[in-house]
């Protein structure tokens, strides 16, 4: 499957065309969006976007892991990790997508 992948240069490429702010705004622009979401994160705070999903950070307990090759106990530390939660608009949207 050959997948494309989206990079902060295509999304401010595309506010360049669209909205015609000059390239080196553009950037700019994109940067501060994904510096404000991802500060939003780093405070335990949701990044909601309408019809894309909402971003959120979980909080992990310790537990005990076993290592698949050994089968040894390990202890796996209390972690945050992010999570992505699609609209349900964005799922239909994926979906019909893969109809076609």
């Amino acid at each position: 499957m050959g997948e494309k992948t989206l990079t902060r240069m295509d999304l401010s490429e595309a506010v360049f065309r669209e909205v015609g702010l000059s390239r080196n705004e553009s950037a700019d622009l994109v940067e501060s969006v994904l510096q404000h979401m991802s500060d939003a994160l780093v405070r335990g705070e949701q990044v909601k976007i309408s019809s894309f999903g909402t971003f959120s950070v979980r909080s992990k307990a310790a537990r005990v892991g076993r290592n698949p090759k050994t089968g040894e106990e390990v202890p796996i530390q209390p972690r945050r990790v992010l999570t992505f939660r699609p609209s349900h608009l964005m799922k239909d949207r994926v979906a019909d997508g893969n109809k076609s």
